[in-house]
């Protein structure tokens, strides 16, 4: 069995869209239900969830069987915590608050060998070259690598053509959620100066040849910008999901929170 081609990065450059779910139980239990659920993909957050390296390391592994593909968010573009995750097996990773191409050619840098990048050779202690039974993998696992970038600021989405343009970055991730925060319309993605923001956007990574991707909870919104192109797109959250249909379940037998918070449609 190829344990090396990255199956989520070939539907990207094939131009099919991926649809995928937000994984934030920190549970590999609760990963290997949802990845028998039919999603393209399933993010494993590492920035707002409590995961640390052993949670993300139990979900890729309870995740592997089924034909769902992992995708990684680290706290942050930090090449130590990337080559701690590239060598637990993850392969496409999600980098956050990519501000300028400087920043987003550090991350594909860490997710590269020498002489392309800066990733620390130990296939031998890594279960991403299973522990060197994979006789290749130094020599395969740069090209299997995908590389997403986060654009969350005003500031990134004025560089987002250069960041696009950094050679090694596969996609162009919009978070709605940090945008809309701070474009001064917090908790609202769905504001129509954010919604216009983010539409051009899209546009733009397009016309620079890269997937562009986004998470959007509310469905009709969804659709919209897969018509507009989006490949991948995360479509709920599963600890939204769990609070909302247990807060409804409740709710029919009278047993209704006194202050209810829950979040709009496409926030997280």
């Amino acid at each position: 069995m190829d344990q090396l081609t990255n199956k989520f990065k070939q539907a990207l450059k094939a131009g099919q869209p991926q649809i995928g779910l937000w994984i934030g139980l920190c549970s590999g239990y609760s990963a290997e239900i949802l990845a028998g659920t039919g999603f393209d993909w399933l993010l494993i957050d590492g920035e707002h969830a409590p995961n640390d390296i052993p949670a993300i390391l139990s979900q890729l592994q309870s995740i592997a069987p089924y034909p769902s593909q992992p995708v990684v968010r680290p706290p942050w573009n930090d090449p130590v915590i990337i080559k701690q995750l590239l060598d637990i097996g993850a392969q496409t990773l999600l980098i956050p608050m990519v501000q300028n191409a400087e920043q987003a050619r550090l991350a594909v840098q860490a997710t590269r060998y020498p002489p392309a990048g800066i990733r620390g050779v130990g296939s031998g202690l890594a279960r991403a070259a299973r522990w060197n039974l994979i006789p290749d993998y130094l020599s395969r696992a740069n090209d299997e690598m995908c590389v997403l970038v986060q654009v969350e600021t005003r500031e990134a989405l004025k560089n987002i053509s250069e960041i696009a343009a950094v050679e090694g970055v596969d996609g162009v991730f919009i978070g709605p959620s940090d945008l809309s925060a701070d474009m001064g319309h917090i908790n609202n993605p769905r504001h129509p100066e954010v919604k216009a923001a983010i539409e051009q956007a899209i546009a733009q990574i397009k016309a620079s040849g890269k997937a562009a991707g986004i998470l959007m909870a509310d469905v009709d919104t969804a659709k919209h910008y897969l018509d507009l192109g989006v490949l991948f797109i995360a479509v709920g959250v599963d600890t939204i999901l769990l609070t909302n249909a247990a807060s409804a379940l409740s709710a029919r037998f009278g047993k209704i929170q006194e202050k209810q918070n829950i979040s709009s449609p496409g926030s997280y």
